[in-house]
C-alpha cells in the first residue's frame, strides 16, 4: 500500500513538472527573434530576451524532474527502457542549457549593430542570421530529436504496461512521430519553425502532453495494474 502511495504522489508531482515545463514553454518564445528586422528591434526588447532564457532555464528541471518522478514505476516494468528515457532526458537538458546560452549572444549582437556604421551592419546581419538559424537548430531539431526518442520509449512502456489509459499511450505515440518529421522539414528547411505547417503538425503532441499531465495529477499510475502484473510475470525486461 505504502508503494503504491509513493507511485500515485511521484505521478502527481510529475504531472505538475509537466504543467511548469509547457507553461515555461510558451514564455520562453521571444517574439522579437522572429521578426524580418530583428537586430534593430533586440535592443528594445531586452526584457523578451532575458524572460525567455529564465524560462528555457526553467525547463531543465522541469523536464529531468518529470523523468525522475517517473522513473522508479517505470523501472518496474522495463529497466532498460526506463533508463533510455531517463538518458534521453538528460541528453535533451544539454540542448536546453545551450540554448539558454544563446539567447544572451543576440543582446550582445544587438548592440553592437545599434553602434555599428554602415560598413559592418551586413557582417553583423550576416552572423544574427547564423546565430539565429543555430538556436533554431537546437531547438527545434537536436533537442525535439532526443526528446523524442526518449518520449518513445516512455510511451512503449506506458502501453505495454497500461499504467495510463492504452488511448493515450497511442496518441503520444503519434504526436511524437508528428513532432519528429515536423523537426526533419525545419532541417531540411521545407518549413520555418513560425509557419502554420510545423506548429499544425506540433499541435497533437502538445495537446496530448497537456491530457497527459492533468491525468497524472488527477488519476496517477495505475498501480494496481503494475504490482498485479509483478505478481503473475515478475519483472519485465
Amino acid at each position: 500500500m505504502g508503494q503504491r502511495y509513493e507511485y500515485k504522489q511521484a505521478s502527481n508531482c510529475a504531472g505538475v513538472l509537466a504543467i511548469v515545463g509547457m507553461i515555461a514553454g510558451v514564455s520562453s518564445i521571444v517574439p522579437a527573434l522572429e521578426e524580418p528586422h530583428y537586430l534593430d528591434l533586440i535592443s528594445a526588447h531586452e526584457s523578451q530576451v532575458i524572460v525567455g532564457a529564465v524560462a528555457q532555464f526553467v525547463m531543465i528541471p522541469a523536464y529531468v524532474g518529470f523523468a525522475l518522478y517517473l522513473y522508479p514505476a517505470l523501472k518496474m516494468e522495463n529497466e532498460v527502457l526506463s533508463l533510455g528515457f531517463l538518458g534521453f532526458r538528460l541528453i535533451a537538458a544539454t540542448f536546453h542549457f545551450i540554448g539558454v546560452i544563446l539567447l544572451p549572444l543576440f543582446l550582445v549582437l544587438g548592440q553592437e549593430f545599434a553602434q555599428a556604421g554602415a560598413s559592418s551592419a551586413s557582417h553583423l546581419e550576416a552572423l544574427g542570421e547564423l546565430l539565429r538559424t543555430a538556436r533554431d537548430l537546437v531547438n527545434h531539431v537536436a533537442l525535439i530529436l532526443s526528446l523524442g526518442v526518449g518520449d518513445l520509449l516512455l510511451f512503449g512502456i506506458l502501453y505495454r504496461s497500461r499504467l495510463v489509459p492504452g488511448w493515450l499511450s497511442v496518441w503520444g505515440l503519434l504526436g511524437i512521430g508528428l513532432a519528429m518529421s515536423a523537426s526533419f522539414l525545419v532541417l531540411s528547411r521545407m518549413t520555418d519553425v513560425v509557419a502554420p505547417l510545423y506548429l499544425s503538425i506540433n499541435a497533437p503532441l502538445a495537446l496530448q502532453s497537456l491530457v497527459l499531465a492533468i491525468w497524472l495529477i488527477t488519476r496517477g499510475f495505475d498501480t494496481k495494474t503494475l504490482t498485479a502484473g509483478h505478481q503473475h510475470d515478475g519483472p519485465r525486461g
